[in-house]
Parts: structure tokens; sequence; C-alpha cells
């Protein structure tokens, strides 16, 4: 992998902005957008960072747009609204950009695959069914209770038959799902080998929570890569389809846009190969200061901060 870094990384390393509230302003001035990841930035899990709420509101009223792009695809944006509410965070349904809506627009927008052979088996959380239907895109597995048990004996036969399949399935959408079981690994390897394209709404490795790191959606989809020997393709950071979608969407100039995120390898990655005018880091997730500060790191962000609420000075 080429070595990025961002347009106003010094060549001393990124800039250093927790205390220094000259640099903190001089640094918000040179954009007008701002993209938010959530996990790892604004909260841990149910844990809210401090200051995040006053934050966000300091932002709005320096007239900054706002977008909040997650690639947690078990919620949808309307379930993003209501935890935004539940924390006390400023934020509207429409600011939200989630991997589960990037997938669900990428398929009735860009393949358009014409129905009934259009439906999407799904390894994933309500989350992706709720932007599914927003989209109008119909869908099977996911949530479905018949689906989480023990593989039988006679399913193999049923798999292997085509009587358990749905013949219709054109698709293989996996993102983050609390409930794998090896009866959905083995009808989404039947679907790959009968032809169907392999999407994910993600695949980070991991999943910040309650401060520390769980299994990512990634980690969902790996047991169908190396079945299938197929890659998905990911519509979730660091894509640059979900970045041309949010562009598309809410109109902006990528020179004016600051990306902030804890994970160097999807949100700050996003920003950098996305064009945008900066990136910011904030030390509250899953990557650590002494990968970016190290000698000959891959990914650099042009600033970075301990924590979300610094920005406040």
């Amino acid at each position: 992998m080429q070595a990025v870094t961002s347009l106003f990384t010094g060549s001393s390393g990124p800039q250093y902005l927790t205390g220094n509230k000259a640099d903190i302003d001089a640094f918000i001035d040179k954009f007008d957008v701002f993209l938010f990841d959530c996990d790892g930035v604004l909260w841990s899990g149910d844990h809210l960072f401090p200051n995040v709420p006053e934050t966000i509101q300091m932002l709005r009223d320096k007239g900054k747009q706002l977008v909040f792009v997650t690639n947690n695809s078990t919620k949808s944006r309307a379930d993003y609204k209501k935890k935004f509410d539940s924390m006390g965070i400023s934020a509207n349904e429409e600011e939200v950009f989630g991997s589960s809506y990037s997938a669900a627009v990428y398929i009735s927008r860009i393949l358009k695959l014409e129905p009934p052979k259009n439906k999407v088996f799904v390894l994933g959380e309500s989350g992706v069914e709720q932007e599914l239907e927003s989209e109008k895109v119909p869908y099977c597995g996911g949530t479905d209770p018949l689906l989480r048990r023990e593989m039988m004996p006679e399913d193999y036969k049923h798999v292997a038959d085509g009587s358990l399949l749905d013949d219709d399935v054109a698709i293989v959408l996996t993102g983050l799902d609390y409930h794998p079981s090896y009866l959905k690994y083995a009808l989404g390897m039947a679907y790959l080998r009968r032809g169907a394209k392999f999407l994910a709404t993600n695949i980070d490795s991991t999943l910040p929570s309650a401060g520390t790191l769980f299994p990512g959606a990634g980690a969902i989809s790996a047991p169908l890569l190396r079945a299938s020997a197929q890659e998905p393709l990911a519509l979730g950071k660091p894509s640059q389809a979900m970045m041309d979608a949010i562009e598309g969407k809410f109109q902006f100039d990528r020179k004016q846009a600051c990306m902030i995120g804890d994970r160097l390898n999807t949100d700050i990655q996003f920003g950098i190969e996305g064009g945008l005018g900066g990136t910011l880091c904030v030390l509250t997730g899953v990557s650590k200061k002494e990968e970016f500060l190290a000698k000959g790191a891959k990914v650099v962000p042009s600033a970075y901060v301990d924590a979300l609420g610094d920005l406040l000075g």
C-alpha cells in the first residue's frame, strides 16, 4: 500500500491540536463541512464521550455543515436519529449516511436489477433490512428467526438440491450480524456459487464498544470470502463509491471538507483518498497515535486530538 497523507500534513507530521485554542480555531476555520464517524468518535457503545454535544453545537453555531458517516450497519438512519436524541446530540435523520443506506442506494440506483431477480440475501441486522425497504429492494435472510438455528442433517440435502434457496436472489449482502450461523453461511455460499453478486456494507475487522474492541462486519464476511474465494465489494468507508454518493447527496466542495474519525484504514483513508481538504484523527477509538507518528506510516491524518471534545479549546 502506498503511503497516503492529508493535504495539510506538514513535513514534521500531523498537527497536534489538543490544548492549543488558536490552532484549533484556525483548523476549524479552514473547512465548511465536517464528516464524522460515530463509534469511537462520538461514543463507545452507550458511553458518550465528554463534551461531544457541546462540540457539535459549536460547529453548528459556526455555520458548518455536518454529515455523520458510519460503517455500523446494524442501525438505520432512523435508529441513529433515536441514538443521537438519547445522547443529547443535535442531529437530524437526513444528516446520517450509514453503510446500510450506502449499500441500499448502490443496489437500487446503481445496479438497478430487474425484478423479480433483484432479491438480496442478507447476513446482517434490522438496520440493513430497514434501508433496503426504504429503497424498495426485496430481501430474505437477515433477522429471519427461522435461520437462527443449528444446521440439521436434512439441511445439507435441501441446500444442495436448491429447495432451501430463493431463485430470485441475485445479491449476497453481508454486514455486522449478531446471530451468524452455519446455516446462513451455507445459504450465502450456495447463492454465490449460483452467480449472485457479493457485496458488504463494510469490512471493518473490529467494532469499538464499551471501551474495547469486538468482531466487526469484516469478521462476518470472512467465512464467505474464504469459502467462495471471492472478495465482496465494500460499500462503507474507505470505499469511494460511498464518498461519491455522499457528495452527490449533500453537494459540497471536497477541498472545504474534513473527515473526523478514529480508525486510520477506514475513516482517515476515506477522507484522504476522497480528496478532502483535511482529516482529523481522534484517539478515543481504534487507532493509536504511534501508528501514524511512526516512520513510514501508511496513512497519516493532517491533525489529531485526544478526544473530539478538545475542539472546544
